[in-house]
């Protein structure tokens, strides 16, 4: 065998050093755990870094917050038959005499079939005059009709009909199978029930919103909370907007993880450890179990709940999970990922990846040597 120095197996040992020295350069690699926690306030930085444990988890258990205010629940059932400025109504008169104010000769009937209520609430019925139809059911309106036409023809016979027409209605917009304008009827005067009226919602039932806008003010609600809490299934007034729509939120996953995007958190609720998962878990040649970063700005009574002080305004965090701790993926699966948060995973030090290949070059030169 072909000797070897030890002068020799020393150079080539340098050269191996410095080989994966160079090679383990962590330009465009991004900051390392070390480097991250350097940025605590602490240390002249500007943000809390905070180390995630079970008082944290709950100190920031903040769901996001949809509901329907009282003003929209304690709103009375609107009345499907009552007439409004806007409606269409179909009257038809009999008159008991050949010769009647209102039909031609042979005929006993005469029908009004679009009669349209004013903005004001009136009615013109020929022979009866301008009546106030807004706010009677047709069956009060029939009454008034049938005595103003009682002085100029015997006994006259009337029905009233209300075809559902602009007085109330709602839109219906977003996600729908069928956006458009609805009339407020009998078997739409609810939210789920005006839902299905227009075709029923179009996207996945744990991501939908359900958004009603009255006025000036409006409500928003989670679909699975619509059919899951009668309270949330609110009375419809006239002029309500409906909107149905995604769920827009999202986070941003960055470093060492399966794959760098931003990822819609696709339900109420996720976890730290969910959203590692949804990118394909830690990379497992580059990434730090022992830093995966969250970066978020918590709002003020959050920030002062974590801090255990009063704080002022908004403060910028970054939660540190350590997942080789014994209960550290426990706290990762209690840990709440919020919209717009930062998921960001460290790589581990540089000089530890190639440590096998390292030890296993020394020892080939070390055995060529003996």
């Amino acid at each position: 065998m072909r000797y070897i120095s030890k002068a020799a197996t020393r150079a080539g040992l340098l050269i191996i050093v410095a080989g994966f020295l160079s090679a383990c350069s962590p330009a465009g690699s991004g900051p390392n755990r070390t480097q991250v926690l350097s940025g605590a306030v602490e240390n002249g930085g500007n943000a809390h870094i905070i180390h995630v444990n079970n008082h944290v988890t709950r100190a920031t258990a903040v769901a996001t917050g949809y509901g329907f205010s009282n003003d929209f629940r304690n709103v009375g059932t609107l009345g499907a038959d009552q007439i409004r400025a806007g409606d269409m109504l179909g009257l038809s008169i009999w008159e008991n005499v050949d010769q009647g104010v209102l039909t031609s000769a042979g005929a006993r009937s005469s029908a009004l079939t679009q009669v349209q209520v004013d903005s004001d609430g009136y009615v013109f019925v020929p022979y009866a005059g301008r009546l106030l139809a807004a706010g009677k059911t047709p069956d009060q309106f029939r009454d008034l009709v049938t005595q103003r036409l009682g002085a100029q023809t015997p006994d006259p016979q009337v029905t009233v009909q209300r075809v559902a027409g602009d007085g109330a209605t709602v839109s219906v917009m977003g996600r729908v199978g069928g956006q458009g304008v609805y009339p407020i009827e009998r078997p739409t005067r609810t939210l789920s029930t005006m839902l299905a009226r227009a075709g029923g919602v179009i996207v996945e039932p744990d991501v939908a919103t359900v958004t009603v806008k009255r006025g000036a003010d409006s409500g928003k609600i989670w679909l699975e909370d619509l059919y899951g809490s009668p309270d949330n299934d609110i009375v419809l007034q006239a002029g309500d907007l409906i909107v149905v729509d995604e769920d827009v939120r999202s986070f941003i996953a960055l470093g060492a993880v399966g794959g760098q995007t931003r990822v819609p958190l696709g339900n109420k609720v996720i976890s730290a450890l969910e959203a590692v998962a949804m990118v394909g878990g830690l990379d497992s040649e580059l990434a730090d179990p022992a830093g995966v970063f969250i970066l978020r700005n918590e709002p003020q009574a959050v920030a002062g709940r974590v801090l255990g002080k009063p704080i002022t305004g908004s403060q910028r965090f970054v939660y540190l999970l350590d997942l080789t701790r014994p209960n550290g993926l426990f706290l990762a699966r209690n840990f709440g990922i919020r919209d717009d948060d930062i998921v960001y995973v460290t790589n581990a030090a540089q000089w530890q990846r190639p440590l096998g290949a390292l030890i296993g070059a020394a020892s080939t030169i070390s055995s060529l040597s003996d």
